[in-house]
C-alpha cells in the first residue's frame, strides 16, 4: 500500500535531460511529455472528470524525477527479516503505540464495534504507516502518478491511479495543494492508493468528506474497513510463533508450499487444521500443545522464527503484500 522517497541523484538528472530514465517498450517510442499530457487531459474529460479539476490538476503538471530515482532503486537493498522487525517493532515504537492506544481509545473502541478489528491492529497498521499520523507524505500526488503513468514500464497501472485521483479531486474530499503522498502516489495516513481510497476510505466522522489526510475518525475507520472487506474475521487472532520437530520431511509432504497469490502468500504452506498440525509435530513457541480450534492455520518461515498463521494474517498481506510488514503488524499489535 505504502512507499516512501528519498533523495534524487546526479546521474538521474543527467539521464532524464537526455531521455533516457523513461522506460520504453519494444518498437515503441516515448511521445514528448506535453503531447502525452494534452492526450490525458482529454481522456480525463470524456471519463466524467470536470474541466477545473482537469485544468486546476493537469494544467501545470510536470514530471517528477526524483519518483523516477525511487522507482527505479526501491528494491536494491532487502534487509533481512529478523533486522526488519527488530529494527520496526522496538521498545521505543510499543511504548508510542501503547500511548496512541490510550490516547485514542474512545474512538478506538467506536470503530472496533462497527468493523470488528481490534484497535491494537489499527494503531500498528497506522503506526508502521504514517509513523502513528507524523508523516505521510510530502509527494504531490498527481505530478507523482503522472510522472509513473508517462513512464513506460507500468505506465497502465499508474493512468488507471491517476484517473481515480483526479475523481478524489473532483468530489471534494481533499484539496489539490492537500493532495500529498509517497512517491508512487499512496496517500493519507493510511497510505492508500487511489483506487483503494475510493472503495474503503470511510467518512466516520460524518462532515462529508473522506479525509485520511488529517480525522483519525477517518483514518482508522477506513484501515478497519479495507482489512474487514478483505477477510478480517472478528475473533481470530493473527497467528502464532511455533516449534517445529526436529525432523520436518513429514510436514514438507503434507503441506507444501502454494502455487498461487502475491510473493508472500507462495512462500506460505497450503492450510491444514490445526490437529493436524499439532500431529505433525508442531508445537508452541514454549513447547505446549496447539489450543483446539476450528482455524484452518499455514506455515511460513520467517528468518529465524516459524508462524502458523490463520485468516486474519492474510487480510494484512493483502494490505502489503510482505511478510515482514505483515508480521510487524501483527507482532506490534502483540506487544501492545
Amino acid at each position: 500500500m505504502r512507499s516512501a522517497g528519498r533523495a534524487i541523484g546526479v546521474a538521474v538528472l543527467v539521464a532524464l535531460a537526455c531521455g533516457l530514465v523513461f522506460g520504453q517498450e519494444p518498437g515503441r517510442e516515448l511521445a514528448p511529455f506535453e503531447d502525452w499530457l494534452k492526450e490525458l487531459r482529454q481522456e480525463a474529460l470524456a471519463k466524467g472528470i470536470s474541466q477545473s479539476t482537469v485544468e486546476a490538476a493537469l494544467g501545470e503538471v510536470t514530471v517528477l524525477p526524483v519518483v523516477i530515482e525511487r522507482d527505479r532503486t526501491q528494491a536494491e537493498q532487502v534487509m533481512a527479516i529478523d533486522t526488519y522487525l527488530k529494527r520496526r517493532v522496538d521498545a521505543r515504537t510499543v511504548r508510542t503505540a501503547r500511548r496512541m492506544a490510550r490516547q485514542h481509545g474512545p474512538l478506538l473502541r467506536k470503530v472496533t464495534a462497527q468493523y470488528g478489528v481490534p484497535s491494537s491492529i489499527l494503531i500498528a497498521v497506522w503506526g508502521l504507516e504514517s509513523t502513528f499520523g507524523r508523516f505521510s507524505g510530502v509527494r504531490p500526488t498527481i505530478p507523482a502518478l503522472a510522472t509513473l503513468a508517462y513512464d513506460n514500464r507500468r505506465a497502465a497501472l499508474f493512468r488507471a491511479e491517476l484517473f481515480d485521483a483526479l475523481r478524489i479531486l473532483d468530489r471534494g474530499d481533499i484539496e489539490l495543494a492537500r493532495m500529498k503522498g509517497s512517491w508512487a502516489g499512496a496517500m493519507g495516513q493510511p497510505q492508500f492508493m487511489p483506487s483503494s481510497y475510493l472503495k474503503y476510505a470511510v467518512d466516520f466522522d460524518g462532515d462529508g468528506r473522506r479525509d485520511i489526510w488529517s480525522s483519525r475518525g477517518d483514518t482508522f475507520a477506513s484501515i478497519a474497513n479495507y482489512l474487514r472487506e478483505h477477510g478480517w474475521t472478528t475473533g481470530q487472532r493473527w497467528g502464532r510463533a511455533v516449534r517445529l520437530p526436529a525432523e520436518t520431511a513429514a510436514i514438507d509432504e503434507a503441506a507444501p508450499l502454494r502455487a498461487e497469490g502475491c510473493v508472500a502468500e507462495r512462500q506460505m504452506t497450503v492450510k491444514l487444521p490445526l490437529s493436524r498440525w499439532s500431529a505433525l509435530g508442531v508445537r508452541t513457541e514454549t513447547g505446549q500443545k496447539l489450543p483446539r480450534t476450528s482455524f484452518d492455520a499455514s506455515l511460513v518461515r520467517a528468518g529465524s522464527r516459524t508462524y502458523l498463521v490463520y485468516g486474519n494474517y492474510e487480510a494484512l498481506l493483502a494490505y502489503n503484500c510482505a511478510h515482514a510488514y505483515a508480521l510487524s503488524v501483527a507482532l506490534l499489535s502483540d506487544r501492545m
